[in-house]
């Protein structure tokens, strides 16, 4: 594969760049405060997100968290134990493959989710027209 051709860019793609990035930043600064004040991390509630939001089933593996989180297995497992410390989450053997740990919000998980889900949904469309994704000519 040959390395890709150092494009020049303009002025004007910089600031794009540098105004989307600074969007998402202040975004992502929105959301650490919101769940620090609802009494987890910002993690927990990223894995609570993920464990809700994950495709076609209301649970997740810890493989499949880590690869959400893109973070190591081992550190999910560690991210997991707190939750389930905090009533968050449960952690069950499937019933297909007893090899296999099934995470499960429990309600007070579910209610955390619900509350912060709310906050981001209303702040994203707050946003509306303020943060867009960057045209990028190829």
């Amino acid at each position: 594969m040959k390395p890709a051709t150092p494009t020049t860019l303009a002025k004007s793609d910089f600031e794009t760049l540098s105004e989307f990035r600074h969007q998402m930043r202040r975004f992502q600064r929105f959301s650490e405060h919101a769940a620090q004040a609802e009494g987890i991390t910002p993690l927990q509630y990223l894995l609570l997100l993920h464990i809700k939001g994950f495709p076609g089933r209301s649970w997740a593996s810890v493989g499949e968290l880590a690869e959400r989180l893109q973070a190591q297995p081992h550190g999910v497992v560690a991210l997991v134990s707190r939750c389930e410390a905090a009533g968050l989450v449960v952690r069950r053997a499937s019933s297909v493959d007893r090899r296999q740990v099934e995470v499960h919000l429990l309600e007070h998980g579910e209610l955390v989710l619900n509350h912060l889900a709310a906050l981001h949904r209303a702040q994203l469309k707050s946003l509306n027209g303020i943060f867009s994704v960057p045209l990028i000519d190829y």
